[in-house]
């Protein structure tokens, strides 16, 4: 089953104001840079963004806080962009700030269909404030629910037009799981390819969990840093 499309305007045509996206990435690695462009020029709005970080100024979703795209974060990490800093502070901006372990958990678990788990990350802090505690072996644990999306944007090194998908090193962390908690996953890859020509032992993630994919174009690598000696 063919399910490639020419580019990100093409596979994400149905993003609506208020929609909740998943967005792949570790630090600056992995972010589904096309996808998120794309949003941008739509104007869409309001939008609920799951993300294990922010972005920065002019990077990812650093791009859809800047334009007031977004109407709440749910992310772990946010340490480098200052106009999420700025847009917290002044209470423009929901924020649901998850212990990174628990994020990535609460993804794994929507990806496999459990409802929620338990967990000690949190306890004694502001983040157990409402939820249900309970006991085992003489320790307090968090319930925390599974976290699913409707939408998934995930970027990988290589994938074919049946939506397999190959990712490279740290790229993996958070998209692999992303990609099977949402009920729409939308993968842009660097190399398309036919199907067939991606080794079945690589595969991170099986075209059945993806339903559309394109290759992107004019990716800019910020965490790669040329280094030349005379």
């Amino acid at each position: 089953m063919d399910k490639s499309f020419h580019n990100a305007q093409a596979a994400i045509y149905d993003i609506n104001d208020g929609d909740t996206i998943m967005l792949g990435g570790f630090g600056l690695c992995g972010i589904p840079e096309c996808s998120i462009n794309y949003l941008v020029e739509s104007g869409v709005k309001n939008l609920t963004c799951i993300s294990n970080n922010a972005g920065v100024d002019d990077f990812g979703l650093g791009l859809l806080l800047k334009s007031r795209q977004v109407k709440k974060m749910m992310s772990s990490y946010v340490g480098e962009n200052a106009e999420f800093e700025r847009q917290l502070l002044s209470g423009e901006l929901e924020v649901d700030l998850i212990p990174q372990g628990t994020l990535v958990t609460r993804i794994q678990m929507a990806a496999m269909g459990i409802p929620a788990f338990f967990t000690r990350a949190g306890i004694g802090t502001e983040v157990a404030e409402g939820k249900e505690v309970r006991n085992f072996n003489g320790k307090d644990y968090l319930m925390e629910y599974a976290l699913h999306a409707r939408f998934a944007f995930v970027k990988a090194w290589k994938g074919d037009t049946m939506g397999n998908l190959i990712f490279r090193k740290t790229t993996r962390n958070f998209s692999m799981a992303m990609a099977k908690a949402a009920d729409i996953t939308i993968a842009e890859v660097e190399h398309l390819v036919a199907p067939g020509q991606l080794d079945p032992d690589e595969i991170h993630v099986a075209g059945v969990y993806v339903h559309r994919i394109f290759q992107g174009n004019n990716y800019i690598k910020r965490i790669e840093k040329i280094t030349t000696s005379n």
